[in-house]
């Protein structure tokens, strides 16, 4: 084995090891919340030793920041919006809260960090890019549902859209029962459908 070849492999492994980290943070922050996770408890759900553990990350922080970073990229690629159209407000609607239900099942740490409005001081920052291009999004679907409104009106009604999805996803996320998941999804579109219906139906 050559030194470049050797190094390719302990990168390669390097590489491994982080996403077992991350993987188990994930479910611990999902499972606990962020406060109540601690290096200890993630070293443990990855089948490592806090020791190899801080040979990647000196931190929960640390962790925190790249899973944050690792969801970042993953919704980007997800394009959740891409394919919006006002005047298909019910399908389009329908379509963006099935990618996000479906996310959110999917990664279970993402609630601890991005779903709610209290992260600790020491993560918002890192969450803070991720939250402004989601919230820029919806301010930019809403002004085309109700064009015409100016940017504070489109602001607010952005404001409470968002307050309904991180309000309920999670909600619909940690349902074991799918019926009970279905019903809390219907309810969650018919609730943003009826609500943007009426803010376009109203003037000024």
């Amino acid at each position: 084995m050559t030194e470049q070849s050797g190094a390719r492999r302990r990168q390669a492994r390097g590489r491994a090891r982080i996403e077992q980290i991350l993987q188990a943070a994930a479910d611990v922050f999902g499972e606990g919340g962020y406060e109540a996770a601690t290096t200890n408890a993630i070293a443990a759900r990855a089948g490592i030793s806090p020791g190899s553990l801080y040979q990647f990350f000196a931190n929960k922080d640390e962790i925190g920041r790249a899973l944050a970073d690792m969801y970042a990229a993953r919704l980007r690629g997800l394009e959740i919006f891409d394919d919006f159209s006002a005047d298909a407000l019910d399908d389009s609607l329908r379509a963006i809260l099935d990618r996000l239900v479906t996310f959110n099942i999917d990664h279970p740490g993402f609630k601890a960090l991005f779903a709610r409005s209290d992260m600790p001081a020491s993560m918002r920052e890192a969450v803070a890019p991720v939250h402004e291009a989601i919230e820029q999004r919806v301010r930019t679907a809403t002004a085309l549902v109700i064009p015409g409104a100016d940017d504070e009106r489109v602001a607010t009604i952005a404001t409470v859209v968002l307050s309904m999805v991180r309000g309920v996803v999670p909600a619909i996320a940690a349902a074991e029962d799918p019926d009970a998941r279905r019903a809390l999804a219907t309810e969650l579109h018919r609730g943003i459908l009826a609500y943007l219906e009426s803010a376009r139906g109203r003037r000024g």
